[in-house]
């Protein structure tokens, strides 16, 4: 895709590659002849054999010299960063670098501001600090540096690992600076089943006490929402709840907890990297990056530089992306991609890579927040049902606000789970503070608030004399319930079936006899949990683009980013069942591929009123966004959407027709519209009581007819999928898209204009979540009584995804999800400020990561369940898979010794101390 950006600067995006390794082509390309596959078969994937050979490539693979038309060689930057957020920074020392580790050029913050770079507001702070000025937060950039050849920066590096090169002065404390979100969500029910809520955020809309002062001191000026929600009205909801649950009526039991989670770094394989060249004479800036958002970084980056002064302004951004290896919300909206450039445009006509090494990556990249939480809940004696329910949550944002906002709201909306409560008040409040910045991460605050949720559960449970899962079933939010923001989950709910399955496992039903048979010295407990996680941000949109030749060979493009979700299989597992064979070529990444949409937006889509939406929507090319960042779990639902849909266009204007000439099927036989009733199998279209037709001979028959053989689309969702009607042979036909070009046989792509456009409601903004999937966990653990160390001996997983489109994805996913949450339950911690990740020292010598040996690699069983209906499609799973496992060891833990720990993570010094 390309276009102006609003800077004036010509943006090129496009997937890198191919490029030839092992034989084959190491990008998102099948090797060799396709067979024919449909969704639920369980051989082969699109990457795979490029990933165990080696053959996949990430951005920091690259060089210069790989890439075509670029100078051979390579210069390298060094990205120097602050130790200290409490003293002025005073400058830079370089004289213990030698001749021969001396950098060519040195880019401060002074540099900056002469070449006139704009930080994008996304990102707002300095990008380097300023001599004179405290640092922002540990771990901010001080300096690049710029070296011509790979020894010297080597050398460099190395020695300014042993002596620091920045000076700092006078004793400040952390910078001030305004926190980064305070919300408050509170909901009153009706009085009786089915009535009218009294008070929702949907309703009212979402609501703010205020900007809050670094301290917690809240200025009482309520910030502006879209819907205009008084703060006041909902307080006094709220307080009127607190009030409640403090009364503690003799009939209710009260649970009044604080709980804590820890910061985390997201540990992915591929620390961040990336390459740039600034070619003066064309005055281009050619990148290779690896982010989760492709778009954005383009946008941002043109931002960056659309103001800049003469010499440091390009004309064109050239923006190739590459396998992403690892992302878990780290590399979404990232700013490491304005260090590369920066690299670029003060070392013109030289490519120039920077690249984190792991004691990098943990000094700058983006962190999980650490949660502080207080949470009271009060059942109902009598039958065990949730009454009301209270939490204040505070979140440790780090030194720019990033995701924190969203990361709040997230997590304040998710805090009663899979339940049904009719009084909820919750407040949050996402902090600035000194230490390294925190974002997006999988679970996205949903996997805090659980944990505190599902142990307090189990909690009330023992107190109430009630079987944990019996006490789950009583209070589950059902089918048409509503969620603490008034809405109801629009998708299957299926923690009912979840809960089932818990109950008769052999591991529930046999704990009580492991307890007993535990050896001696051994403590033995089992532990359940079970979750709901949302996919989607309420913003969500795909690009997809298929076509068939005459051969019936597919070839896919999408702007879903593969970073180790399985994408490229995906979605062409989804397309496989509509069109009769699995892709012969899918390119992910590729925002480069759907020009002939002329796609434009405007604003912000998240806070689009309905005016400002209709008014836009008069444009035939105008969408609420135009790519999203692949994140929230988002790849099987949004990110094969598009596809899925163009596919669908291509079977039904396209083969479809063509099916019937080869049957001879006249114009007047009702047996034409009887396409939904025919399916593929192995490579054939059949239709009950008609010869199977290979899919082939299908493929040449509609581009012999001129019928639709391709289709570019896109799609947009808030909670909702856009619909709009394009004239297709005579029909005005409606699909769950909002942009749609075709191409007939051999020819050019056309866009056609919708005739019909329904997005969804902007009021939809004021949803906590719609679209949800369920996960439940049961942990079993063993405890050694003389050192305290804690091992999970067997577990079990059952989850739901509505329609599996890669099966060993979902379970590997399932697998890695549970091997995360260990950790997070068990051995990852980063301290606070000085003693952190900022200091620059944290290594994996240190960070302590889940290893085989910690996993029950041979007693992991993952159930995934089938989807209810043959029509229902796929759920984003990625991030449910670890949520419950957390709080299933803590409750294991507390089965095993009697004592419930609050504060996370869980070490042997801890257990033994409590033995």
């Amino acid at each position: 895709m390309t276009w102006v950006a609003a800077s004036g600067i010509m943006l090129a995006m496009s997937r890198i590659g191919p490029v030839r390794a092992a034989g084959f082509e190491a990008s998102q390309t099948l090797p060799g002849t396709a067979a024919s596959r449909l969704p639920g078969a369980t051989a082969g994937r699109i990457d795979a054999l490029a990933k165990v050979t080696g053959a996949k490539l990430y951005a920091s693979d690259f060089r210069a010299a790989d890439m075509e038309g670029w100078p051979e060689t390579t210069a390298h930057a060094l990205l120097l960063r602050a130790a200290d957020a409490t003293h002025v920074f005073t400058g830079l020392d370089l004289s213990a670098l030698d001749a021969g580790a001396r950098p060519a050029q040195v880019v401060t913050a002074q540099d900056l501001e002469r070449a006139s770079v704009r930080v994008p507001p996304f990102y707002a702070g300095d990008l380097l600090c300023p001599a004179g000025k405290t640092p922002l937060y540990l771990g901010q950039p001080l300096a690049l540096l710029l070296f011509e050849t790979f020894d010297a920066y080597d050398r460099a590096r190395a020695i300014l690992r042993e002596k620091n090169p920045a000076r700092f002065g006078a004793e400040t404390g952390p910078v001030a600076q305004p926190n980064y979100a305070a919300l408050r969500f509170t909901r009153v029910a009706g009085e009786t089943p089915g009535a009218p809520d009294v008070y929702s955020p949907l309703i009212e809309g979402w609501i703010s006490p205020g900007v809050f002062e670094p301290g917690g001191r809240p200025v009482w000026q309520p910030l502006p929402t879209s819907e205009g929600g008084q703060y006041k009205k909902g307080a006094l909801h709220g307080e009127a709840i607190r009030a409640f649950i403090a009364a503690g009526a003799p009939d209710m039991f009260v649970l009044d907890r604080q709980f804590r989670t820890q910061s985390v770094d997201p540990m992915f394989l591929e620390p961040e990297g990336g390459l740039a060249w600034y070619d003066p004479r064309a005055k281009a800036l050619k990148m290779v990056l690896g982010v989760q958002s492709p778009l954005e970084a383009s946008e941002e980056l043109a931002h960056l530089l659309g103001k800049a002064a003469t010499g440091f302004r390009p004309e064109r951004i050239e923006s190739h992306f590459a396998h992403v290896g690892g992302g878990f919300g780290g590399r979404d909206h990232t700013p490491f991609p304005f260090y590369v450039a920066l690299a670029a445009m003060f070392l013109p006509g030289r490519p120039i890579r920077l690249a984190h090494d792991r004691l990098q990556q943990f000094q700058g990249g983006i962190k999980r927040h650490a949660f502080d939480m207080h949470t009271q809940v009060a059942f109902d004696r009598a039958t065990g049902r949730m009454r009301a329910f209270a939490a204040d949550h505070v979140l440790d944002g780090g030194g720019l606000a990033n995701y924190s906002a969203s990361v709040a709201a997230v997590s304040a909306t998710s805090a009663i789970g899979i339940y049904d409560v009719p009084k909820v008040d919750v407040t949050t409040l996402a902090e600035h503070t000194r230490g390294v910045t925190a974002g997006s991460m999988r679970g996205y605050g949903v996997l805090q608030t659980t944990t505190a949720l599902e142990t307090l559960v189990d909690e009330a449970a023992q107190a109430l004399s009630i079987d944990p899962i019996a006490l789950r079933r009583r209070n589950l939010l059902k089918a048409g319930g509503l969620t603490m923001t008034g809405n109801p989950w629009t998708v299957s709910i299926r923690t009912p079936e979840i809960l089932d399955k818990l109950e008769a496992h052999a591991l529930w039903r046999g704990r009580a006899a492991a307890r007993k048979a535990a050896p001696t010295g051994t403590l033995v407990g089992t532990g359940v949990a079970v979750c709901a996680k949302d996919y989607g941000t309420g913003a969500d949109c795909s690009l997809g683009r298929v076509e068939v030749d005459p051969q019936g060979r597919i070839r896919i493009f999408c702007d879903a980013v593969e970073m180790g979700n399985g994408i490229g299989t995906a979605v062409a597992n989804r397309v496989a069942g509509l069109l009769g064979r699995r892709a012969d070529e899918v390119s992910v990444a590729r925002i480069d591929a759907f020009d002939e949409l002329g796609l434009v937006t405007s604003g912000d889509p998240y806070t689009l009123t309905q005016t400002e939406q209709d008014e836009a929507a008069r444009n035939p090319r105008w969408v609420p966004a135009i790519s999203s960042a692949t994140s929230a779990s988002i790849g099987a639902h949004v990110g094969t959407q598009a596809a899925a849909e163009a596919a669908r266009l291509i079977f039904r204007f396209g083969l479809w027709p063509a099916a019937l000439s080869l049957w001879g099927i006249a114009q007047d036989d009702p047996r034409r519209f009887l396409w939904q009733e025919a399916f593929w199998f192995d490579g054939a279209l059949i239709l009950s009581g008609l010869p199977p037709l290979k899919q082939e001979k299908v493929a040449a028959r509609a581009h012999e007819m001129g019928g639709l053989t391709g289709a570019m689309a896109h799609a947009f969702s808030r909670w909702a999928w856009a619909q709009a009607a394009f004239p297709l042979d005579g029909f005005e036909w409606v699909v769950d898209l909002d942009a749609l070009a075709v191409r007939r046989g051999g020819g050019a792509f056309k866009v056609l204009d919708r005739s019909f456009i329904a997005f969804p409601p902007a009021s939809y903004n004021r949803i906590g979540t719609s679209f949800t999937s369920s996960c439940g966990t049961l942990v079993k653990v063993e405890i050694q009584k003389a050192t305290g160390a804690v091992r999970v001996s067997q577990a079990y997983s059952v989850l739901e995804c509505g329609e599996v489109l890669t099966p060993e994805v979902v379970v590997g996913q399932a697998q890695g999800g549970f091997a995360m949450g260990l950790g997070y339950a068990l051995l990852e911690t980063l301290p606070p400020f000085e003693d952190g990740p900022g200091n620059g020292r944290w290594n994996l010598g240190d960070y302590v990561v889940a290893r085989g040996s910690d996993l029950p690699i041979h007693a992991l069983e993952v159930e995934v369940l089938p989807r209810v209906a043959p029509n229902e499609p796929p759920k984003g799973m990625a991030e449910v898979v670890m949520i419950p496992v957390v709080p299933a060891i803590l409750n294991a833990i507390h089965d095993a010794t009697g004592h419930r720990f609050r504060a996370l993570p869980v070490t042997p010094d801890d257990v033994r101390r409590v033995l």
